[in-house]
């Protein structure tokens, strides 16, 4: 079996789907379909009870998102995500959302992560100037 620390993660092995090859440097080890690997990865990752720094970290990753991207889906700060991602500790509900979010992207359902980016969207402009009018229907926002 090979141990794939690759990832960051220390408990990942693989029983096959890999072969080592001897190159210049050395022996390597070439992974068979290793987007399907990570999807498996990160599935049954997304699918416990609770997240480590380094699962979180993974996650993140394979999303393609920054700390300071995650922390805006989040609802936190960049220097908050990466405190977890150093130390754990990870507040259940934000361990439960950003699991939603990876298996809402991954499954082809990306409506809740859409939902909260434009949510992260809307408290980034909360300085915005809102211009309201009273009309024959009541007051209304006033169309730009």
């Amino acid at each position: 079996m090979y141990h794939y620390t690759e990832t960051g993660l220390h408990n990942v092995w693989l029983a096959n789907g890999y072969r080592e090859i001897d190159t210049a440097y050395g022996k390597a080890v070439s992974i068979e379909d290793a987007d399907g690997l990570h999807l498996a990865i990160g599935r049954a990752i997304a699918h416990k009870s609770r997240l480590t720094e380094r699962e979180f970290r993974f996650l993140r990753k394979e999303l393609d998102l920054s700390q300071h991207r995650a922390a805006d889906l989040l609802g936190t700060t960049e220097q908050t995500v990466a405190l977890w991602e150093r130390r754990g500790k990870i507040p259940k509900t934000a361990d439960r959302m950003f699991r939603a979010i990876y298996l809402e992207t991954i499954d082809g359902n990306v409506k809740l992560k859409e939902l909260i980016e434009r949510i992260a969207d809307l408290d980034r402009r909360d300085d915005d100037k809102m211009i309201f009018e009273d009309t024959d229907a009541g007051w209304l926002p006033k169309a730009a």
